[in-house]
This record gives C-alpha cells, structure tokens and sequence, in this order.
C-alpha cells in the first residue's frame, strides 16, 4: 500500500538580527526595528497620530469595524499600540472589531518577539497574549483572535506582494513600516505602493516614517494626497496622507449590519454564524434538523 506523504507549508526565512542594548537590529537591512530611545512613543507619534486612530475609533459605530494594513509587522510594537489604544476608545463598544492585516518576509522568533517586547511592562498584558499565539515560523497566512474576537491579527510571512494579490480587504489606515527605502527598496517599490492603493478606499489615510522623495512620488501617483509632518525624534521629516476622495475605486455594497442567512448547521455552518454575531451581524441560521 502506498504511503501518502502529508505536505507541510514550507518554512519561512527568520530575521537576521543584532541586539545592542536590548534593541534588535536587522542584520540582513542595516536598520533597528523601533527607536532606540522610545520606541513606544515614535510609533504613537508617526503611526497612531497621523492616522488620527483615538478619534477615529471613539467615533466607530458599534456595530462596526476598523482595519489596518501594516507594511513590516517586525516587533509587533504597532500592533500593539494600537490595541492598546483600540481598547481604551471602544470599551464601551461592544459589538466593534480591530482587524490589523500585517505583512513580514523575514519574521522574529518567538524568543526574540518577547524580548523585543519586554521593554515595555505597561504592554506585557497584551504582548503577552501575542506571544502565546505568534504562530511557527511558515509561509503563509496565519490568524489569530484577542478580545473573544474583537481584535483579529492577520499574519502573512512572505513576499508582500503574494501577501496583498492573495488577501481581499481594505483598509481603513496604513502602517507604511517597512525598513528605510534605501536598504529594503523591494518594500517600496511602485508596485507595492500600487497594491497599497488597491487594498484602500477613498479617505484612506497613511502614514510612515520615511519622506524619501521616490516614496512620496510614488504614492501621489497612486493617487494619495501626501504632506510632509515633522518626524520623531532626530528624523526631521515624515510623510503622511489620504488617498483622495475621487479615486476611481468601488466602495462595498454588504454594509456589515446586513442580516445573513447561513444554511446547514454543521461546524462550518456554527462556527460561521458565532464569527458574525460576534462582529454585531443579525445570522439566521437554517438547518433541517431540529
């Protein structure tokens, strides 16, 4: 009798890294992954700000949801951070999701996730939570779910650009958080930015660390209105925006509070009625037994 051999997802290629008291440097892009100083506050200061996040969480409707893409999901501090806030604006809310889509082509381990996070105590109770989920080192998409489903973390390890053709979604705000264009020109290049602009709506904002001025041609000719904003610490400058209100791209038409009706109660079926109400969406399920 043969033998069928089970195919398991090819492992993906893992950071290279240097630390240098307590912060993680790329080896393979010469670039630390947060600043060296506050790294807690140069992502509130260049990601959640711009992005104009506390706000626009406090104002979501419940039911509702909010999406971010990230480009370089690195230490998760973004992710974090923003959790963090997304808890404090909507702990009132409860029928509103958090789903922060994150791409990375050279992923930490496990190990080296919790020491890049321990450097912050006052997150420890939701980075202890990623850390106890972050999933094997395997390309592809993995998700994982905090917050009894309100907040959804969408992995994808690999190329970005497999990662963006592959995941349908738009988002509404973007982490532009890849390494500095000049050591990692593959992250920003203008197909990228045109897969950035696909995965948006029209008032989509950005924002991101970096005003090199290829980036920000590159992103005003995908149709972003760009400004340039003060940067965080010794960066003097950094580019933030929108993508404009006349962009020729569709809206969609299901509003989230569109009732659904799901036939056959089975695991698929149960499961998928559970995942939509806990998104606040009204589920008629239908099965023929009792």
């Amino acid at each position: 009798m043969a033998v069928t051999e089970t195919l398991k997802p090819p492992a993906t290629e893992p950071a290279e890294l240097i630390w240098q008291d307590g912060v993680p440097e790329s080896a393979r892009f010469g670039d630390v992954y947060f600043n060296r100083h506050d790294g807690l506050a140069e992502t509130r200061h260049v990601f959640i700000s711009p992005n104009r996040l506390c706000e626009r969480f406090e104002k979501l409707p419940s039911p509702g949801h909010f999406v971010i893409g990230e480009t370089g999901f690195g230490s998760g501090l973004s992710f974090l951070t923003a959790w963090a806030d997304w808890k404090q604006q909507t702990a009132n809310q409860k029928h509103t999701v958090l789903h922060f889509i994150s791409f990375e082509r050279y992923p930490l381990t496990r190990e080296e996730l919790k020491a890049a996070l321990s450097r912050w105590p006052e997150l420890a109770p939701l980075s202890d939570q990623l850390t106890s989920q972050y999933p094997p080192l395997m390309n592809g998409v993995h998700r994982l779910v905090f917050e009894g489903g309100r907040v959804r973390l969408t992995l994808f390890f690999g190329e970005i650009l497999h990662g963006l053709k592959q995941l349908p979604f738009f988002a509404d705000a973007w982490f532009l958080d890849a390494f500095d264009p000049q050591h990692n020109p593959q992250m920003w290049s203008d197909e990228v930015i045109e897969s950035v602009r696909t995965h948006s709506l029209p008032g989509t904002t950005f924002a991101t660390f970096t005003a090199v001025g290829r980036v920000r041609r590159s992103l005003e000719a995908a149709g972003f209105e760009v400004r340039k904003l003060p940067g965080f610490g010794r960066k003097r400058e950094m580019l933030a925006g929108a993508l404009t209100t006349d962009a020729d791209i569709p809206a969609p038409t299901i509003a989230p509070t569109d009732p659904v009706a799901i036939i056959g109660a089975g695991i698929a079926g149960t499961l998928l009625a559970r995942n939509l109400a806990e998104r606040g969406v009204p589920v008629l399920l239908i099965d023929k037994a009792a």
